[in-house]
């Protein structure tokens, strides 16, 4: 089996190049990357403890789903694939926000990405892949945002600094998801 790749960018976002997934990671190369927020209709956004076998941030909580986009494949294709894939369901996702971060980690990867903020809606509850993910729950972003501040050690590296620059752009549109 061929492995996953990752689509290496410049800081416009535009590829330059293709790299096995783990070796972008080692060598902390800017790569594009998704993450996604799924809100029901009452606000609440859905997210996941990643599997307690992952190869980083093993049983963290963290967004919806995040991944990278496969050569070709566009931001929201991708975000549906995952969402697919880890929380057994999918939905229409709209792009709101981008961004480049930086966070390494203790095993000695980093992630780098060219972040691609989307979002969805969904009432109901998941089916979860166990393979990727070992619990989800509907928290409302402020609880999020409190939970973050009081207990920061139980969130991945990532979904620290998205959630900050996501909450921080909703509460500059003033939209009331």
């Amino acid at each position: 089996m061929e492995k996953e790749k990752v689509i290496l960018v410049d800081t416009n976002d535009q590829q330059i190049g293709l790299m096995e997934k783990i070796e972008a990671h080692e060598k902390a190369l800017l790569h594009r990357a998704f993450s996604v927020f799924v809100f029901n209709d009452k606000g609440e956004t859905l997210i996941q403890q990643r599997a307690e076998h992952k190869y980083h941030s093993p049983g963290l909580w963290t967004n919806t789903c995040c991944s990278h986009q496969r050569e070709g494949e566009s931001n929201i294709a991708a975000g549906k694939r995952r969402l697919m894939e880890e929380m057994g369901f999918t939905t229409d996702l709209e792009e709101v926000l981008s961004f480049i971060y930086h966070a390494p980690f203790d095993n000695g990867l980093t992630e780098h990405e060219y972040d691609h903020i989307l979002v969805g809606k969904f009432n109901g509850e998941p089916n979860i892949n166990l393979d990727e993910v070992a619990s989800s729950k509907w928290m409302s972003l402020k609880d999020i945002k409190k939970d973050l501040e009081e207990n920061p050690a139980l969130y991945t590296a990532w979904f620290k600094i998205i959630f900050d620059k996501f909450y921080t752009h909703i509460e500059a549109q003033s939209t009331n998801i």
